[in-house]
């Protein structure tokens, strides 16, 4: 129960001395959330091999919803990628990564280098795939 008590004491210190700021980004949140959830089923199966079902089960329930927070992308409704027509050239570039004087070449090989790593089978977010279509699209003046 002390493990407990000062468990809630840490977590309230980080999270006055922070302000309310976020401390961690996405992506180092999800990284940290799938190992937190590791650690809940290792102690839950330890505990339940113990004979402790009642905390085995609280184990496995806490794991389950590290597990779920560690795959949620952010996206909700309305999150897609503005319209290719909203989107300026200048932002158009800056996603692909690429200069003001790039060829058709090098527009289509940013897309897809960039794709390989955004899409959502691969990973990646539909958000992301579509800002990157919207990009391209708006780029090569489709």
């Amino acid at each position: 129960m002390i493990y407990l008590a000062i468990g809630f004491a840490a977590l309230a210190l980080i999270v006055w001395l922070s302000g309310g700021k976020p401390i961690l980004k996405r992506r180092e949140w999800r990284l940290l959330s799938a190992a937190f959830a590791l650690a809940a089923f290792s102690a839950a199966a330890f505990v339940g091999l113990r004979g402790g079902w009642g905390k085995a089960i609280v184990l496995v329930v806490v794991g389950l919803w590290l597990a779920a927070s560690a795959r949620k992308t952010g996206l909700g409704p309305g999150s897609a990628a503005r319209p290719s027509s909203g989107m300026s050239l200048d932002e158009a570039r800056s996603i692909l990564g690429v200069g003001a004087d790039a060829s058709v070449q090098e527009i289509r090989a940013a897309h897809s280098r960039l794709m390989r790593m955004a899409h959502p089978d691969k990973g990646g977010t539909s958000g992301l795939a579509a800002q990157l279509n919207a990009a391209r699209d708006r780029l090569l003046g489709k």
